[in-house]
């Protein structure tokens, strides 16, 4: 997918929460400014910020994920919905677990591939 569709697909969905673009951001603990260019394509967000925004959203992480094109709706999507239903492990737990399996994807993409997918998501540190 690309950003500018993310960005979209996010803008929607917070307009159809009635949600300012500062309240969003509030919400999800992130800047207002960085909200704004996630919507409007020009930054890639991370795993952690996409869980931020689905949680603020009341949407589920995977579905962010999917957009995003860090989770492949085909591919994941077995081992993804095993783990959003094992009712023996927290909310925060299966997110870890989605966020590993993701890493472990990047980690095994060719060098010259991962050049262009992986080094496009920025990484956030602190929140």
């Amino acid at each position: 997918m690309k950003l500018g569709e993310l960005g979209a697909f996010i803008r929607d969905q917070r307009r159809s929460a009635r949600l300012s673009l500062r309240k969003l951001s509030d919400l999800a603990g992130i800047s207002n400014p960085y909200l704004s260019q996630i919507e409007r394509g020009l930054r890639k967000p991370s795993a952690e910020i996409l869980q931020a925004i689905a949680k603020a959203l009341s949407i589920s992480s995977e579905t962010l994920y999917v957009r995003a094109g860090i989770l492949d709706e085909d591919r994941e999507h077995n081992l993804v919905d095993a783990i959003l239903q094992d009712p023996q492990i927290t909310e925060r737990q299966k997110q870890r677990l989605i966020d590993l399996y993701k890493d472990f994807l990047e980690s095994n993409v060719e060098p010259h591939e991962r050049a262009s997918s992986v080094s496009d998501i920025p990484k956030e540190t602190g929140s």
